[in-house]
């Protein structure tokens, strides 16, 4: 296995971890969202119960509340959006460094030192 592959495995396993871990540790534990706990908070602060300032474009449209599911579903469209853009950008970073070693071009900070070197007396 290559230090990448060891590497990659590593942060999948504490990632996997990372959400696991609560979910045993603390059974009988209530994870609520922060839109709850925000709430909450306000509420205390201020001694009544929070209004909120708006209500979103969907509910008006529809005329009642989202159902969970079509929650879910459109926060995991952002999310798959979200990760398409970094994914896109990364792999365009790794194809353009590929190409510049396959071409020979030099990368930009090399040449700076090559200049600076150069100039040196």
């Amino acid at each position: 296995m290559s230090k990448n592959t060891k590497t990659v495995m590593i942060l999948l396993i504490a990632a996997v971890l990372i959400a696991a871990v609560p979910l045993f540790a603390l059974r009988n534990a209530e994870f609520g969202g922060s839109d709850d706990a925000g709430s909450v908070m306000v509420e205390e602060i201020q001694g009544e119960e929070y209004e909120p300032w708006f209500t979103p474009v969907l509910e008006n449209i529809l005329g009642r509340e989202l159902p969970g599911e079509v929650e879910s579903l459109i926060f995991c469209v952002q999310t798959g959006i979200g990760v398409g853009v970094i994914a896109f950008f990364m792999g365009r970073f790794v194809e353009r460094k590929k190409w510049m070693k396959a071409t020979g071009v030099e990368e930009p900070a090399e040449k700076m030192s090559e200049k600076t070197e150069g100039n040196e007396v």
